[in-house]
Order: C-alpha cells, then sequence, then structure tokens
C-alpha cells in the first residue's frame, strides 16, 4: 500500500518554494542595473515559466479542457492584475528601494484583502484581523522611515504599493477561478497571458521593453545576461512554483501560506550576502511588525471560516512574489 507523503517533505517542499521565490528581487536587480527594463525582465521571466510550466498543465488538463475554455476570462484577468501588474510593480520598486523593504511592501497587499472583502462583500473583519491589520500598518510606517537616515525614495514607495495591489489582486483572484482548474494549469496560462500582454504593449511603445545582451553583474561578478534571465524564470518561477503546488498539497493551504511568510526573511537574506543591502534597525522592526501582521490575519483565517462567510481556500495554490 502506497504511503502518503510526509509533512516534513511538505515542510521541505514549502520552505523551498519560499527560497526560491525570494531570489526574483536580486536576480531582477543585476538586469536592471545593467539596463533592463522592469516590463522586459518580467516579460522575460514569466514568458520562458510559462512555456515550461505549459508541461505539466497539459498533463493536468488531459480529459478537462472544457475547464480550462470556461476559466479563459479568469484566466486572462489573473495574468493581467495577479502576474503582470504585481511582478512589474515589484521590480519597478527594486529599482529605488532594498529588496526586502520592496517585498515587505508587496506584502502588505494580504492587509488589502481585508479591506477588500469588507468593502465589497461585507466579510466584516473580526478582532485578531484588525490587529493585525493595524499592527502591518504601523510596521508599514516604521518601514518608511520618514524621519531617519533610511528614508525611501517616495517613487519606489508607490512602485511598492501597486505590487501590493497586484498581490491583493492575486490571492482574490485565485480564490474565485474554478475550482476545477488545476492550479498549474492557472500558473502556466495566468503567466502566458501576462508576458504575451507585456510583449503586445512593449512593441506599440505603450511599455518601455529594454534589454542588454551583453555582460552584467551578479553577486558582484561579471557574468552573461542568460545567467539572471534563468534565474528569474526557471529558479524564481519554475521550482518556486512547482515546489510550491506539491508542499501545498501536502500541508494544506493553510499551513504552507504561513511557512510562505518566510519568504521576506529569505529575500532580506539574499539581498544581503549578494548585493550587500540591508535595512535599517528601525525598518528591521517594522519589517516584523508587517509579517507579525500579515501572520495574524493568517491565524484569524484559521478559526472556523465557514462559519464566517469566508471560503475556503483552495489546497493547491502557491504563493506569488
Amino acid at each position: 500500500m502506497r504511503q502518503p507523503p510526509s509533512a516534513g517533505l511538505g515542510l521541505g517542499l514549502a520552505l523551498l518554494s519560499a527560497v526560491t521565490f525570494a531570489t526574483s528581487g536580486t536576480f531582477a536587480r543585476s538586469l536592471i542595473d545593467a539596463g533592463w527594463s522592469a516590463e522586459a525582465a518580467v516579460a522575460a521571466r514569466v514568458g520562458i515559466a510559462a512555456l515550461v510550466v505549459a508541461i505539466p498543465a497539459v498533463f493536468s488538463l488531459r480529459g478537462r479542457w472544457g475547464v480550462l475554455r470556461r476559466n479563459l476570462a479568469a484566466i486572462g484577468v489573473f495574468g493581467l492584475l495577479g502576474v503582470a501588474t504585481a511582478q512589474v510593480c515589484f521590480f519597478n520598486a527594486v529599482r529605488y528601494l532594498p529588496v526586502g523593504v520592496a517585498l515587505l511592501l508587496e506584502y502588505l497587499g494580504i492587509v488589502l484583502v481585508v479591506g477588500w472583502m469588507w468593502l465589497v462583500h461585507g466579510q466584516r473583519p473580526r478582532r485578531l484581523t484588525v490587529a493585525g491589520s493595524a499592527a502591518a500598518l504601523a510596521g508599514l510606517f516604521l518601514v518608511l522611515d520618514l524621519t531617519g537616515a533610511g528614508r525611501l525614495d517616495p517613487v519606489g514607495v508607490l512602485w511598492g504599493l501597486g505590487a501590493a495591489i497586484g498581490l491583493a489582486g492575486y490571492f482574490v483572484l485565485a480564490g474565485r477561478v474554478d475550482e476545477k482548474l488545476p492550479s498549474v494549469a492557472l500558473a502556466s496560462g495566468g503567466m502566458a497571458v501576462g508576458a504575451v500582454v507585456l510583449l503586445l504593449l512593449g512593441a506599440v511603445g505603450a511599455l518601455p521593453l529594454r534589454a542588454t545582451l551583453g555582460e552584467v553583474t551578479f553577486a558582484g561578478q561579471r557574468t552573461s545576461w542568460l545567467v539572471p534571465v534563468l534565474g528569474l524564470s526557471l529558479v524564481a518561477a519554475v521550482v518556486a512554483y512547482l515546489a510550491g503546488i506539491a508542499g501545498t498539497r501536502i500541508l494544506g493551504a493553510r499551513l504552507s501560506s504561513f511557512v510562505g511568510l518566510t519568504e521576506v526573511m529569505f529575500a532580506v537574506l539574499i539581498a544581503w550576502l549578494v548585493l550587500g543591502e540591508l535595512p535599517t534597525v528601525v525598518q528591521l522592526s517594522g519589517g516584523a511588525l508587517i509579517v507579525a501582521g500579515v501572520a495574524l490575519v493568517r491565524v484569524d483565517e484559521l478559526r472556523t471560516p465557514r462559519a464566517e462567510g469566508h471560503p475556503e481556500p483552495r489546497a493547491t495554490e502557491p504563493a506569488l512574489p
């Protein structure tokens, strides 16, 4: 009799997903510093990843092509908001901000979901969620460090908040897509839509698609542009998505979402080791508050969500940086 996968394996896969997702900002920084536009970096990342993930996506859809046809519109909106918007804004934020700070701003999207569900769907947050949201907003104030030496570029802050809106859209849309649509198919389709839209907008001159096909500086060393591009697409997208999906199927969506919070810690650590970036003590304290606030919101989701009208999270949804 076949034994079910162990929780240890699930935890390892979820941590692998968090670590690999956390590398995206560092890979992107080397391309952007070499003259790439954020839009070109995103198009390369999601375009290559969509092609690779399309292979398991096709296998997952065997005999269920009707499900794909029914969800084409939802996949399109998901690709525009949850993939293209979130990643373009995050990579633009990385142009002006330390990678860890940009990711912290993006993670405020989870708090925005609380406001969206309250204002649009009438799901009033409970005390623990309110406390978590307040902690996250207090953390945001510290991360911005408005009166200290670590003041941030306001343009980068706006891009980071745009990424938060995109991430909120990712969570809202992913939770509303037909449950019969495999998550790997949603991921591949969403990334394909994001890549195609960015390339089309770049072709008509609506978005800057600049790419330099020479050497770039990565981890203090001169190397080919292919290294960060392949890192972005294969490590920070393909491995991250597939490990996240596999880990979530073992641990469940709720537990894996908590493990996904370690992405912030890994992103700060990787940016420090590779790029020499480290937020100030005040900003690190603010980051801790943001992560704690997000964790409180997650904890509140564990408390009889169906009784409050909250949909049960899909068991196969990965996180998206």
